[in-house]
């Protein structure tokens, strides 16, 4: 893993455009930006690319459809943006792709049902969409395929625990789900898709349930950390708290750490940004017990099995939107005091 000295934050010009709840994709040196909601708490149109080599913003045509909270991907030389919510906050099932090279987006076939908090992940060309919250606002268990050259969507064997806003990782030949929600109640299920024999495999839950967690997987081990813990049935009038919580998953051995107090994350923090970079697995920003958004970041060394101090953020925020680039993870917009602007990025900078 890379040493803590080795982590530094770059500051991006910010986007002409304030939001939260944006789709962000990372294409050739190019940070695309689509949607999100704005100040008013409606869904966007703007569709604005950052430079990254020349640290400067363009602003795209706009989104057919004004969205927030869609699945966004690069495939080749286009970026394709699924679902999320309208203006009216209502689930979409339009599907559109921006052609780079043209610079023009195009409408493509639509999903069989609206569908927002989709978890999405491409491989070989095709991109797999997986649950989502539908027009009724209940979660949906759907797992649909989509081949550009067919532009055609297919079903495929449905999740075992229907859920929106799930994390999703794509290891080997195997898609794992984990977290997400059912309305208010957050999802412990975990399972895998096996895209050779398609089919679903339940795994332990993960242990504590806890909203606004967030996941990452680094090394093959996967994480859920921290979150909101609600209070137990029997605990009636205790309070919602920020917990620090580390449970770990290696699927060599098929079973979750027993939560551990010594692997503890430094803070307690729910609704931040979660990535692996530098062989470390990283938790940046997010709300805990102060008044603000946190600037903290803190990344666990995966041979020591510690948390260690990294650079703050320079803007404290939560709700952000993030997305990896080679050897730099991205943090966008998301709440600060109103919807942000910034965009950063932690890095590994070359060590002489």
């Amino acid at each position: 893993a890379a040493g803590t000295g080795a982590f530094v934050w770059a500051t991006f010009p910010t986007m002409p455009t304030r939001r939260v709840y944006c789709s962000a994709t990372h294409r050739d040196g190019q940070l695309f930006v689509l949607g999100g909601c704005g100040g008013g708490g409606r869904a966007l149109g703007a569709a604005e690319v950052l430079d990254l080599s020349a640290q400067r913003w363009t602003t795209l045509p706009p989104l057919p459809t004004p969205r927030a909270g869609a699945a966004a991907l690069a495939l080749g030389k286009q970026i394709l943006v699924v679902g999320g919510v309208d203006a009216t906050q209502s689930p979409l099932a339009s599907v559109e792709v921006y052609h780079v090279d043209e610079g023009k987006w195009e409408k493509k076939a639509a999903l069989a049902q609206p569908s927002m908090g989709i978890s999405a992940v491409q491989r070989d060309g095709a991109v797999y969409a997986l649950g989502g919250m539908g027009a009724d606002t209940s979660p949906q268990a759907l797992v649909r395929v989509y081949e550009p050259a067919k532009d055609h969507w297919q079903l495929l064997p449905s999740m075992p625990t229907p859920c929106y806003g799930a994390s999703a990782f794509l290891q080997g030949n195997k898609i794992f789900v984990l977290g997400g929600r059912q309305g208010k109640l957050p999802v412990t299920a975990f399972e895998a898709f096996d895209l050779e024999t398609r089919s679903w495999t339940r795994y332990p839950s993960v242990p504590s349930r806890r909203a606004f967690a967030a996941c990452a997987m680094a090394d093959g081990v996967i994480f859920s950390l921290g979150g909101l813990q609600q209070p137990g049935p029997h605990n009636f009038y205790s309070r919602p708290h920020f917990v620090n919580t580390v449970e770990m998953f290696d699927p060599a051995q098929g079973a979750w750490s027993k939560p551990n107090r010594a692997i503890r994350m430094r803070e307690k923090r729910a609704d931040f940004v979660a990535g692996c970079l530098g062989g470390r697995v990283v938790a940046v920003g997010g709300l805990g017990n102060q008044s603000c958004p946190l600037d903290s970041a803190e990344g666990f060394n995966l041979l020591q099995k510690k948390w260690e101090p990294l650079p703050p953020m320079p803007t404290g925020r939560c709700s952000c939107s993030s997305c990896p680039g080679p050897s730099l993870l991205f943090v966008i917009g998301g709440v600060a005091q109103g919807p942000s602007s910034a965009v950063e990025a932690l890095c590994l900078r070359e060590i002489p």
